[in-house]
């Protein structure tokens, strides 16, 4: 019975270890260019990403989500967001098909599995 070969390993081209050193060499720019300038990493489990002061939301007794004036400030601060507030018009007082009625309609079938106290208040407050 024959054994079968082990494959044996191709040394990298000299074509292809000169990429990988440019391309490494590349990276290391860019850190330090950013590290020259001072930039803040993007990375949002770096705790980057747009925040809003504590107090422009309605909290869990109030029904959850923010208020119109949290919402204004949020877009303020963040140009370009399209950021509502809550469709709390009664579903009956709704045009069947507007944009309002599809917008809770969608905030509800993906809020559905939402178990926390947070969760709930939210949803009572889009009418769920």
């Amino acid at each position: 019975m024959a054994v079968p070969k082990k494959p044996v390993k191709k040394k990298p081209s000299p074509k292809k270890k000169a990429r990988v050193a440019k391309r490494t060499e590349r990276k290391t720019a860019r850190k330090t260019k950013r590290a020259e300038r001072n930039a803040p990493t993007r990375k949002k489990s770096a705790g980057n990403y747009a925040k809003v002061k504590k107090g422009k939301g309605t909290g869990k007794k109030a029904g959850g989500g923010m208020t119109a004036k949290g919402v204004a400030k949020y877009r303020k601060d963040n140009p370009g967001s399209k950021l509502k507030t809550a469709v709390t018009t009664p579903p009956s007082k709704l045009k069947k098909g507007s944009k309002a009625a599809k917008r809770r309609k969608a905030f509800c079938a993906r809020s559905k599995s939402w178990k926390s106290e947070r969760g709930l208040a939210a949803r009572r407050k889009w009418n769920c």
